[in-house]
């Protein structure tokens, strides 16, 4: 996350703080949180909640994710740079006029950037969440913005119509949330990063439910992670799509691409 340009003696009183609090990258949130504090008193309120453990983000109001500026509030799951892998292959599956889902789709981060790479795309996104779902209508047209539980809350004229369905579900096995950061464990809702047993609770109902919403020829792509995907990707083909594993570790990202190919003519 770029920091702006500020004053360095005010920069440094509050970075001293952040340090002391074990924040790793203190100049940079110093910079960010003196740029989003409207006064001296605003300031002393982000930098005391930052000490306190709770994340940047939130507190700045946006996350920067795949060259945008997202929208997050407090309790919405934070978009992670390693989910800029996901955004960046649903994008390149997209094309203008396409009909794109993003699912489970948090603050609508990936949705924004397939939407702002791939102009004249049909964005749609659900959440169970209603906090997601308030931000994910501030970064997306919320018109298009559906809550619900995964496919039970999209429009039934959805079904069969979607070229991308691109998936951020929840895959931390339950007893894992525990090592999470606290930034996350403490701050994030259970919903977007609990994932059952073994992680693949949400994977196994997206796989099963999800071809019917695709378009001929369309793709899912879903987020897993490396020990995962080999489990991610026999679930799709089990489906009846043929699934590929792609990984970038630039970005520490797996996702899965899921398409319906096999069965149906490949799009032109």
């Amino acid at each position: 996350m770029s920091a702006p340009e500020v004053p360095d003696s005010r920069v440094e009183r509050v970075v001293l703080r952040l340090r002391a609090a074990g924040c790793v990258f203190a100049e940079e949130e110093a910079a960010l949180l003196l740029e989003a504090a409207a006064s001296p008193d605003e300031l002393e309120a982000l930098v005391a909640r930052r000490m306190a453990g709770e994340p940047l983000e939130p507190l700045l109001g946006f996350a920067e994710f795949g060259g945008l500026r997202i929208h997050v509030e407090p309790g919405v799951f934070v978009p992670r740079r390693r989910t800029e892998l996901l955004a960046r292959e649903a994008a390149a599956l997209t094309r203008p006029g396409d009909a794109v889902l993003d699912l489970c789709c948090g603050a609508g981060a990936i949705g924004a950037v397939i939407a702002a790479r791939v102009p004249g795309a049909a964005v749609f996104a659900a959440d169970v969440e209603p906090a997601a779902v308030r931000a994910a209508r501030a970064n997306l047209d919320p018109a298009r913005v559906f809550e619900g539980d995964l496919f039970a809350a999209l429009p039934a004229e959805l079904r069969g119509a979607l070229a991308v369905i691109a998936v951020n579900a929840p895959y931390v096995p339950t007893e894992a949330i525990a090592l999470m950061p606290p930034e996350a464990r403490l701050y994030e809702p259970a919903v977007a990063l609990d994932g059952g047993a073994d992680g693949l609770d949400l994977h196994r109902r997206i796989a099963a439910e999800g071809r019917e919403w695709l378009a001929p020829g369309g793709s899912i792509v879903i987020e897993t992670s490396d020990e995962q995907a080999a489990r991610t990707a026999a679930l799709f083909e089990a489906a009846g799509l043929a699934a590929r594993v792609v990984s970038d570790d630039d970005l520490g990202g797996t996702v899965v691409i899921a398409s319906d190919r096999p069965q149906h003519s490949q799009r032109p």
